[in-house]
């Protein structure tokens, strides 16, 4: 069997190291993307110490033709893509929509939206050449049901188009045998809530059943499963990862 590859925008830092560390500890040739050179360099070769075949490109995932390009290059390379995680996304800051601009809402949509089509539309026809079970993961957010926090606003709408985006590629792709599905993480104890105050995330933890933050092993090891044939019958889905807080 071809080896496995794993394309992972936003893969230099967070929940997609952690989902780069994991898969590549499956046997996946791990391919991370991410905005800083040496950043990147110095984790592909911390993973490389660690026996994973990983890869690095810097792409920004909010340029179509930038991402064209990077995903092109790769396809070409390997004659195929098995599993495209869009793990690329953030808040981008706060604003509430009062006096919200119009370049700070554009580049929160660009951020979490553009990039999830550009990523896919343009791994589409690698991912139809792939043996291994071809599948997508997209990442919602627990915003994407309640609104955001304050001055997240933007970002839950950005969410939210990801869900039904994840649900309309699942419809489309499943003809050409490729699984689509998303997760839905609550709040991960990462670098993504650098711009909350620390006060105010501590307060968070009593709105979550399980009494923490999540972590973002906790988010890899499901991404694991839901790319895997234990996965196989799994089309369209959105797994939330969020220790019971939506439930409080």
């Amino acid at each position: 069997m071809e080896n496995k590859i794993a394309l992972i925008t936003g893969a230099t830092r967070g929940i997609g190291l952690a989902v780069a560390e994991t898969l590549g500890r499956e046997g996946y040739k791990v391919i991370l993307n991410g905005l800083l050179e040496d950043e990147g360099q110095k984790v592909v070769t911390d993973l490389k110490n660690n026996g994973i075949d990983a890869e690095l490109y810097i792409c920004d995932v909010t340029d179509e033709k930038a991402v064209d390009k990077m995903v092109n290059e790769i396809g070409t390379k390997y004659g195929h893509i098995d599993t495209v995680i869009n793990n690329a996304g953030g808040l981008g800051g706060r604003e509430k929509f009062e006096g919200m601009t119009t370049e700070f809402y554009r580049r929160v949509m660009a951020l979490n939206l553009d990039s999830t089509l550009f990523v896919t539309r343009a791994a589409i026809p690698y991912l139809k050449n792939s043996k291994n079970l071809p599948s997508i993961i997209n990442y919602t957010s627990i915003a994407a049901y309640n609104g955001g926090g304050p001055g997240a606003g933007v970002y839950s709408a950005a969410k939210g188009a990801v869900l039904t985006m994840t649900r309309s590629m699942a419809k489309e792709l499943i003809a050409y045998g490729i699984r689509v599905n998303a997760i839905s993480p609550g709040t991960i104890d990462t670098a993504f809530h650098s711009a909350t105050n620390k006060d105010i995330m501590e307060s968070w933890k009593s709105g979550i059943a399980i009494g923490r933050f999540g972590e973002s092993k906790e988010v890899a090891d499901i991404i694991s499963f839901l790319v895997s044939e234990k996965a196989s019958y799994l089309v369209g889905e959105v797994i939330q990862i969020n220790g019971g807080q939506a439930y409080l």
